[in-house]
């Protein structure tokens, strides 16, 4: 039988619980990183935690402890933590962006509502690491998506990521879309090559 979540009406944190949040709360703000380490992985069952858990995101500078928050965002997996994710994906830090990615394969469910509206974004290399999600992304619409991108795309960085996972995932659905790429980009080397192995692959499977 499937778990439902308890309604607030019916059910109150402890006086004990609410020392315990803000106890957890005040050591993700500690000093020490061990602590914060223990207060990012236990902070989930506390209100507020996806908020907070974001906030430190933000400023924390120990590799183990930032681990375990985007862990922590994962198992939460909730909008708030789904809209933080997609905001990494800004960072000027390379290894925050990586990291958030992984995370966002791990919650197809969640990632998925949002993903169209990723992929539409302004700013190009967001797409592209968009695209990069998808690579692992265990969703029905992920060769749809791909093939939307490289019908509507007009940034040829972004199609050739594109492209190159349509020659792992795609299937005759996308040859019309790969056709009609190599004649929009018909003077980019690297997009009539990677075109043309990707269906010589989807031919052969």
């Amino acid at each position: 039988m499937a778990l439902k979540k308890s309604s607030s009406s019916s059910v109150q944190s402890t006086p004990e619980e609410v020392k315990d949040c803000n106890q957890i709360r005040s050591d993700l703000l500690s000093d020490d990183p061990a602590e914060r380490r223990w207060a990012a992985r236990d902070i989930v069952n506390c209100p507020g935690a996806t908020l907070m858990l974001l906030d430190q995101l933000e400023d924390e500078t120990d590799l183990t402890v930032r681990q375990i928050i985007l862990s922590s965002l994962t198992r939460l997996g909730d909008a708030e933590a789904v809209e933080g994710l997609v905001a990494c994906l800004r960072s000027e830090d390379a290894s925050l962006r990586n990291e958030a990615i992984e995370a966002m394969k791990h919650l197809p469910k969640e990632v998925a509502p949002i993903m169209a509206t990723v992929l539409n974004d302004p700013d190009p290399d967001v797409r592209i690491f968009a695209v990069n999600i998808l690579e692992s992304l265990c969703h029905d619409d992920v060769e749809q998506w791909l093939i939307s991108v490289i019908q509507d795309d007009e940034h040829i960085n972004v199609c050739a990521t594109a492209v190159d996972l349509l020659g792992e995932v795609g299937s005759e659905a996308s040859i019309d879309a790969l056709t009609a790429l190599k004649q929009r980009f018909d003077e980019e080397p690297y997009i009539q090559f990677a075109a043309d192995l990707a269906m010589k692959r989807i031919s052969e499977d």
